[in-house]
């Protein structure tokens, strides 16, 4: 662990932008355009998979559904010049629209949702839902949504009614999480006709969606000095806005490698699409960059070889309540800097090298750094760091920064850590 001495000030600006960026990204496909806009104003354009690439330097990103690969190449890079890659990802645990929403019982209009990955089902309980995501056009273009008012809510059944809830509450998936949206017969609304009014365009031209609900309580600081920061889904888009942020602040450099920020969708539900982690989508950027600048298949190799991941995903920080359920050796604490995640059993991708660019790094940002391991008598989580490093064959490193409540639909972390992991990327795109 870093002995670095925590510096007397944090630059909170960047948590300030990161709540911006929470508030305006509550889907996959809002992330995405969020972080756009960031890098665009960085100098970075959008370029199409479907057209010819060119060799010039610059920074350039696709964007493919829920998912962003943006990269930087520094004038005079060869074709076999590494990549520095931050993975992350841009979804998180949620309740989903079913392909038909209108539902209802007793006398009330319901909409059908379905979970979307590891939800604690409980958190989703009587908070005031908003809905986003994205809306399929006729015409094959697609338009984002967002409505941020109290619209649905999942109520919990009174304590009168269920005298043993403190005793356990049981929740079943299919018949306890609908939510409610209003009163009356289910077909005197469609909540698709809805969501379309309020997109700007006509239902009859929707022919599918991917829409998701989200806590309308927006991010905030906590506590009497408000050194906490509480929101959604910092589990995962906290490292997606502090790449973003490094990835546009490391472009300035004199680079030896390409910075690249890849920033999947489906971490949550094991990475299996065409926009996960387990899909071709940064291999084939990565290939494509290499050829447009003159490249063999050997450049490929060599280019790849020298090539480093640094995959960046929440932690656990040590619970006051739970402490029994931690490693005793092994307790990272909000704003202690952010950690690096070992488990021996591939979990994690980390290893001995790994965790020797991951300090150096630390080091050169002038940052503290934890490390994290689970409980030997604990179930491990993982993230896409084994994924990428078994896909690409690359040297790949997980760290994260710690928080508590991970895949609530609030989570909690310390307000100075996001800028200390920027700052920690940052170092590492630039070698």
């Amino acid at each position: 662990m870093s002995t670095a001495a925590r510096p007397a000030y944090f630059d909170r600006t960047h948590t300030d932008d990161l709540i911006a960026f929470l508030s305006a990204s509550p889907s996959p496909f809002h992330a995405v355009a969020s972080a756009a806009e960031r890098l665009e104003k960085a100098g970075f354009r959008r370029v199409a998979e479907t057209e010819a690439w060119d060799a010039a330097a610059g920074g350039r990103y696709v964007i493919r559904g829920g998912a962003l690969i943006a990269w930087y190449v520094p004038e005079g890079a060869g074709p076999e010049t590494p990549f520095r890659v931050v993975g992350t990802h841009t979804d998180s645990p949620n309740l989903r629209v079913k392909p038909i929403p209108d539902t209802g019982s007793a006398g009330w209009r319901q909409v059908a949702v379905e979970i979307y990955g590891g939800v604690p089902l409980n958190t989703w309980l009587d908070r005031d839902l908003g809905l986003s995501g994205r809306l399929a056009l006729r015409d094959g273009t697609a338009v984002l949504v967002q409505i941020d008012e109290p619209l649905l809510r999942v109520p919990q059944l009174a304590i009168h009614l269920d005298r043993q809830v403190n005793d356990g509450l049981k929740l079943d998936k299919q018949r306890h999480l609908t939510p409610i949206w209003g009163i009356g017969d289910v077909t005197e609304g469609s909540l698709i006709e809805y969501v379309a009014e309020r997109a700007g365009v006509e239902s009859s031209d929707i022919v599918g969606w991917d829409l998701m609900t989200h806590d309308v309580q927006p991010p905030c600081y906590l506590g009497k000095d408000r050194e906490l920061l509480a929101g959604p889904r910092l589990d995962n888009l906290l490292s997606v806005h502090a790449a973003a942020a490094a990835l546009a602040a490391a472009v300035s450099g004199d680079l030896p490698y390409i910075p690249v920020l890849a920033a999947f969708d489906h971490e949550e539900t094991g990475s299996e699409s065409d926009t996960g982690a387990q899909g071709p989508l940064l291999g084939n950027v990565l290939d494509r960059s290499v050829y447009a600048r003159g490249g063999t298949p050997e450049d490929r190799a060599r280019a790849l070889a020298g090539t480093v991941c640094l995959s960046s995903d929440m932690g656990h920080a040590v619970h006051p309540n739970y402490s029994e359920r931690h490693e005793p050796g092994h307790h990272p604490m909000p704003n202690g800097g952010p950690i690096l995640k070992v488990n021996v059993n591939n979990r994690y991708a980390t290893d001995g090298l790994g965790r020797a660019v991951f300090s150096a790094a630390c080091e050169k940002a002038g940052v503290p750094w934890q490390v994290f391991v689970s409980n030997n008598a604990m179930p491990c989580g993982t993230t896409i760091g084994p994924i990428t490093a078994a896909r690409l064959g690359i040297t790949t490193v997980d760290c994260g920064i710690a928080a508590l409540s991970m895949h609530s639909a609030r989570e909690l972390c310390g307000a100075d850590d996001p800028y200390l992991l920027a700052s920690a990327i940052k170092a590492f795109l630039e070698g």
